[in-house]
């Protein structure tokens, strides 16, 4: 095996404000010039960046970046590091398990993409929740109790990460699940080679350190009834999660060796299964059928097989028989199957690359047509054929191409295509296309459209990414909140994020705060704010043809370290494989971050300003987002400092 950074070839920056053959100025009237100057000026204006804005958690993603590279000091006493995580797990209280298994869509939106390549925020994060195991950080208990009580019913992500938001608001939460242990999808979906469990255990503990009381092996619905849950507590938190897998559509798909994804990683990560067929078939295409694949390469097969061995009896229920731990394991033979092509697969692709390497063949473009089976009614073969799979407003389109049809032989088939809600003993929850009704604050809507007073989250509201279920949450227990404390529940912001404080970094100084009304324009004279500041974060994300890109170099990335097994490797190796971040790179990758919508002191505006109006705030008086300043009676006007700016923190506000 090798434990190498990902490969990655050096390309040449190019960016240009101006292109061969232009000739011709920009038209000034446009900018309101006349002459040398105009009456526009500067104004400073905090957006949201667009790694954030992709962040369904809302990380407040550049705050942190910004105290790992050195640009946001912590208070006297407290490590980078923590100061770093905990801006972090304001909106997320499971760093070391997202910074390992989050697909990162803050990568995909980062605006270094314009440069040369995202900034690796996903493994900065799982850093710092290293360091924070590592150094056993807690989360501060609130100093006073509401004494009011939550139930949250389902402890995933998503109602972990609500028990986690409400305690920190000083209510008494307990969590109810229907498992012996918390986790979800995180501890019976994926497989413990990309989540430990040490890890996942140890980031539920903090929340549990909270307060927070907890009842296992519970199920509402049928253990106890919603209605009693209901009358025992003050409010109610639903995150039943998706944990029913959905069979092929294909005739055949009953045979008792067609199994789910969920039914056969569940199995696995009960420790239950010890092995799969010689040849295991997954159709699915998203990294859920990515787990079921290297889970089975890791499995593999043995020559004695017992009836009670076989894998759909042993995901049933049965345990496995002891001879199968005595026979020699071999390697399963794998193919996962996807509708799309390989590179159109929604399973991230790093995680497509390692099950290649791992020997499993991965075949785009077909579709399952039937499951073919034997006399005694178990699969023998998928039959598939070949398809061409597109998404048309929002719907999945899928042509078959006819006479392409092809047997793929197979001891065990999984269906990897999707999850469904369990809605036995709650149907009157069912909104019909299986999941749960709720307004923007995640508030339960009623069959006549009005609030019922239940809040839900995660999976039941749609299956989406397990980073999305800890957003909705948080999301869910500001509503809870607001709903104890009898407020009215308002509109969410558009862009609903975790975003910078300008005025705690204030009081972490020492400095007066006065009161700004919105909007904030003209607060030229207030100690409140910097010269005519003005913050967007929760209607504005700020696109990377508002920065100046000429002004960061071509630097690589710095990438975690990847064991790469082979195939033969591979069988029976369960030990993880991504490595985090030395504190030295996890610094050299967050200088990276443009820090887009808010300044990152280069003193860029200062240094090229003609009428030295932009000037630094004395530094009894700066803070981050105060670090300058502009004196209008000696500015003209002439868009230099915004032109310079390469965090586009500066824009020409005035006079319009």
């Amino acid at each position: 095996m090798s434990a190498n950074p990902e490969t990655v070839t050096a390309q040449p920056l190019t960016f240009r404000r101006y292109k061969d053959g232009d000739t011709k100025p920009h038209a000034w009237q446009e900018e309101i010039f006349d002459a040398d100057h105009t009456h526009k000026c500067p104004t400073y204006i905090q957006s949201t960046p667009p790694c954030q804005g992709s962040c369904p958690s809302g990380e407040d993603i550049r705050g942190y970046l910004n105290i790992v590279r050195g640009i946001e000091k912590p208070p006297a006493g407290v490590p980078w590091q923590e100061y770093a995580w905990r801006r972090l797990t304001e909106a997320n209280p499971l760093p070391s398990v997202m910074g390992r298994v989050c697909p990162a869509p803050c990568e995909s939106g980062c605006n270094r993409n314009q440069v040369e390549d995202f900034v690796g925020i996903n493994s900065v994060e799982h850093f710092l929740g290293e360091w924070a195991i590592e150094h056993q950080l807690g989360f501060h208990k609130p100093a006073v109790s509401t004494g009011k009580q939550v139930a949250v019913v389902g402890g995933g992500p998503a109602g972990l990460s609500v028990a986690y938001q409400l305690a920190l608001k000083g209510h008494a939460v307990t969590i109810f699940d229907e498992r012996a242990e918390l986790g979800g999808m995180m501890r019976y979906g994926i497989p413990g080679f990309r989540t430990p469990r040490a890890v996942l255990d140890a980031e539920i503990q903090r929340i549990l350190d909270l307060g927070v009381q907890t009842k296992m092996n519970c199920r509402i619905g049928t253990d106890l009834t919603l209605d009693e849950i209901d009358a025992a507590f003050d409010a109610v938190f639903l995150g039943l999660g998706a944990q029913s897998g959905r069979p092929l559509p294909v005739d055949g798909s009953d045979a008792p060796n067609v199994v789910t994804a969920t039914a056969f990683l569940k199995a696995f990560n009960d420790g239950r299964m010890q092995h799969v067929g010689r040849r295991v078939v997954v159709v699915g295409g998203g990294d859920t059928s990515i787990d079921v694949a290297t889970v089975a390469r890791r499995l593999g097969h043995i020559d004695q097989v017992h009836e009670s061995d076989r894998p759909e009896n042993v995901i049933g229920g049965f345990a496995a028989h002891d001879a199968a731990l005595l026979s020699r394991r071999q390697g399963a033979e794998v193919t996962l199957t996807s509708i799309f092509a390989i590179d159109k697969m929604q399973a991230s692709k790093h995680e497509v690359e390692h099950a290649q390497g791992e020997g499993i063949a991965i075949r785009g473009g077909l579709a399952p047509v039937a499951v073919i089976r034997d006399a005694s009614g178990r699969a023998t073969a998928l039959r598939v054929a070949r398809c061409e799979a597109r998404i048309v407003g929002g719907k999945l389109d899928v042509k078959m191409v006819p006479g392409t049809e092809e047997d793929i032989e197979a001891d065990l088939i999984v269906s990897a295509i999707g999850q469904a809600v369990d809605f036995t003993g709650l149907e009157a929850l069912n909104n019909g296309k299986g999941g749960i009704a709720a307004d923007k604050n995640y508030q339960v809507q009623g069959k006549d459209g009005k609030p019922v007073g239940m809040f839900v989250g995660g999976d039941v509201v749609r299956p989406h990414l397990l980073t999305t279920a800890i957003g909705h949450g948080a999301i869910a227990a500001d509503g809870i909140d607001r709903h104890l404390r009898s407020e009215a529940l308002e509109k969410r912001p558009k862009i609903d994020v975790h975003g910078f404080d300008l005025t705690r970094k204030m009081i972490e100084k020492g400095l007066k705060v006065t009161h700004i009304d919105e909007p904030t324009w003209g607060t030229d004279s207030s100690t409140g704010a910097i010269h005519n500041y003005d913050n967007r974060s929760d209607r504005y994300v700020i696109p990377h043809d508002e920065l100046f890109l000429g002004h960061f170099n071509y630097t690589p990335r710095n990438r975690r370290k990847i064991v790469s097994l082979t195939a033969e490797e591979a069988l029976s190796n369960f030990e993880e494989r991504m490595l985090p971040l030395l504190e030295t790179q996890a610094q050299a990758e967050a200088k990276r971050c443009m820090s887009c919508g808010q300044c990152f002191e280069c003193d860029n505006c200062v240094v090229y300003c003609p009428q030295t109006a932009v000037f630094k705030v004395p530094k009894g008086k700066s803070t981050t987002g105060r670090y300058v300043d502009t004196d209008y009676t000696k500015c003209i006007g002439c868009h230099i400092c915004k032109d310079v700016c390469p965090t586009g923190y500066i824009q020409m506000g005035l006079g319009e």
